[in-house]
């Protein structure tokens, strides 16, 4: 059995629509700000390191009263990774907590719909390693 990655180009290409979807957040949503498409390049890609290792660890802790709201709270947690996105970048500010949870549930989907309809645009094999 052989195992695949995905090549650099496919991350890229991902990171460029997460930064549009960041984009499109800060036109949505009131004190959710971007300064420009590369301070949302960096937003998306800080933000996806956020998720691999610190969401996680927000996750666990918070998980009785994630467990009290019937995972609602998750929404919470959202909000607090983008928050720490916002405190590391400069060009990316929430002005509220309330910006960051409804900025949160916001780019989660309209990432969903833009990588289900712009990722099958960009074929990108997959590299056998």
């Amino acid at each position: 059995m052989e195992a695949s990655s995905h090549s650099f180009s496919y991350y890229i290409v991902y990171m460029i629509i997460s930064a549009v979807g960041f984009l499109l957040t800060a036109k949505l949503v009131k004190g959710f700000e971007v300064s420009g498409f590369f301070s949302a390049f960096f937003a998306a890609i800080v933000l996806g390191f956020v998720n691999t290792f610190i969401w996680p660890i927000l996750f666990f802790l918070t998980l009785p009263i994630n467990i009290l709201t019937l995972g609602l709270f998750t929404f919470v947690v959202n909000g607090i990774a983008l928050k720490i996105v916002a405190a590391i970048l400069p060009g990316f500010r929430l002005q509220s907590w309330w910006a960051a949870i409804f900025g949160a549930l916001i780019l989660v989907v309209l990432n969903a719909i833009l990588h289900f309809f712009l990722m099958p645009m960009f074929p990108i094999e997959p590299q056998r390693i």
